[in-house]
């Protein structure tokens, strides 16, 4: 079936101003930035393009990397009926009127691509109505999401599209699409080097918010050039992408544990900063830091735990923005601290043990016996006090009888644990004479 005729400009419409970001909106899906490694003839995306066969989707970015872009041209491409849908101002009743009509228009011989905007609005029951429609090929699905799918969709609906990663555009993109700009605009932008640096990262990946402030620049006077100063003076800086609610949430917070653990100062204080000025509570961060305490660096380095409700309490204490350096100095004292997770092991360790061992009594020689009759039954005959002994160590079984004696707790040669290392071969030497009838 022929392509409908494309709609007619009205009689002023080319008159009307368009945004800078809609006038560089890219007419093939070569001009696209930044997402070659999808859309490029060994993407799996061009590859569908080549074969002229889309499967459902899902473009899974941040804002401004193109999604819409992508899906409009895609429908574009394969010859597609382009039904574009925001999931934040749609409902069931909408997605009805486009299967309707996604049904006739397949009756007479094309398809259609239904583009929904932020689906991870959608809910469950929602996302459902997609499945008959996705399932019999009424519509090709193209999904865009700032968040993680395997979080938001429901796994039907993720059974039946592929899952696409669109990249942030990195800075070499972001520079190509200021060129790009300046060949609109007809001129150079009035900054210097570092200043044109700085509105890179100003726009922290976003490629429409970039246009925006090349478009805030072009309403300042003609001048000299800005410098970097006078650029932050100028133009707004994006907000940082965060949602204390999802995935950078958690993302954030797992680097800034990890990045402790390993023991590095630098990358963990910039991942402290990164979240407290997305505007994480800091109450969170001293919790997950108070479990790193004890998890990554725990008897290597007592005073680590001390540090963190120290820490904690300051902050209680002053609130912010004061208290938020209580958080930076834990984070430096943690990251520099020696590393040990040999408590977090031993604790694994035993619990798995009195899990699979079931109810085993103590045996009898540590019990109290404060009746005659559990003196009759043994309870602590044969219990010697280690303080009475020669070395404060009686080297006596504390393990249950008929279960074999276990090492939990294999303390690391680092830190303090490596002085608890040396009490715990001490004792195990002492042990070994007892049972081996006092020989050396």
């Amino acid at each position: 079936m022929a392509k409908p005729p494309a709609k007619q400009a009205g009689l002023f419409e080319a008159q009307a101003p368009r945004p800078l970001a809609d006038r560089l909106r890219p007419a093939s899906l070569a001009e696209v930035i930044g997402q070659q490694h999808l859309l490029g003839p060994e993407g799996p995306i061009g590859r569908m393009v080549a074969s002229r066969s889309l499967a459902s989707m899902i473009l899974w970015g941040p804002p401004g990397c193109g999604k819409t872009t992508i899906a409009r041209l895609l429908a574009e491409t394969t010859d597609l009926e382009f039904a574009p849908l925001s999931a934040v101002f749609s409902g069931v009743a909408d997605l009805r009127k486009i299967f309707e009509r996604a049904r006739l228009q397949r009756e007479a011989g094309r398809g259609t691509l239904l583009f929904v905007d932020e689906i991870h609005r959608f809910n469950r029951a929602q996302q459902d109505a997609f499945l008959p429609y996705v399932e019999d090929g009424t519509v090709v699905l193209i999904g865009a999401t700032t968040e993680n799918p395997s979080f938001e969709l429901n796994g039907a609906l993720l059974s039946r599209c592929q899952v696409f990663v669109l990249n942030r555009l990195d800075d070499a993109a972001l520079e190509e699409l200021l060129q790009r700009a300046e060949g609109a605009l007809g001129h150079k932008l009035p900054l210097d080097d570092q200043a044109r640096g700085a509105l890179r990262a100003m726009a922290d990946g976003d490629g429409r918010f970039l246009l925006n402030l090349v478009s805030e620049l072009e309403r300042l006077p003609p001048g000299k050039k800005i410098d970097t100063a006078a650029l932050a003076a100028a133009v707004q800086r994006r907000a940082p992408l965060y949602d204390k609610s999802q995935e950078g949430h958690y993302n954030l917070i797992s680097a800034l544990h990890k990045s402790i653990r390993g023991s590095d100062t630098d990358a963990a204080l910039y991942w402290l900063a990164r979240m407290l000025d997305g505007g994480e509570d800091p109450l969170f961060v001293l919790r997950r830091m108070t479990r790193a305490a004890v998890e990554d660096i725990g008897l290597a380095d007592p005073n680590a735990l001390t540090q963190a409700i120290a820490a904690w309490d300051t902050y209680d204490r002053l609130g912010s923005p004061e208290g938020e350096l209580a958080v930076a100095q834990l984070v430096i004292y943690l990251a520099t601290a020696p590393k040990s997770n040999a408590a977090y092991v031993a604790f694994g360790a035993a619990k798995r043990a009195a899990r699979e061992t079931g109810s085993l009594m103590p045996p009898k020689h540590i019990l109290n016996a404060p009746t005659r009759m559990m003196q009759d039954l043994g309870y602590g005959k044969g219990y010697e006090y280690d303080h009475s002994t020669e070395e404060g160590f009686s080297g006596q079984n504390y393990f249950p009888d008929g279960m074999a004696r276990q090492n939990f707790y294999a303390p690391v040669d680092r830190g303090f644990e490596r002085d608890l290392k040396k009490r715990l071969d001490y004792w195990a030497k002492l042990r070994e004479r007892r049972e081996g009838g006092g020989e050396e």
